[in-house]
């Protein structure tokens, strides 16, 4: 479920549950909107979880290299960080 059809239920539960007074036998209106809105909000809270687990950055640290003579560092600390790279796109068919 995506971001557009988390808040369309949201806004449909939101509809049912407070602006309509309508009976109908054997439905409660108001119930169906309050479990619209909870099913939107956790559809947009986990939308969400995921597009922020994708924008991870990766990390790589090395270490390494003799000192060089007359030098007071030991070894050498470089971090580099980099975006994940999304997989190519399949090939164009002709």
């Amino acid at each position: 479920m995506g971001i557009g059809a988390s808040i369309f239920l949201l806004a449909l539960g939101a509809i049912l549950a407070f602006a309509v007074n309508a009976d109908i036998s054997g439905l409660d209106i108001s119930v169906i909107g309050w479990i619209l809105m909870a099913a939107g909000l956790i559809g947009l809270v986990t939308t969400l979880w995921f597009w922020n687990s994708r924008r991870r950055t990766v990390v790589t640290r090395t270490t390494g290299g003799a000192p060089v003579a007359g030098s007071t560092y030991a070894s050498e600390y470089r971090e580099v960080r980099q975006d994940d790279v999304p997989p190519p796109p399949p090939p164009a068919y002709r």
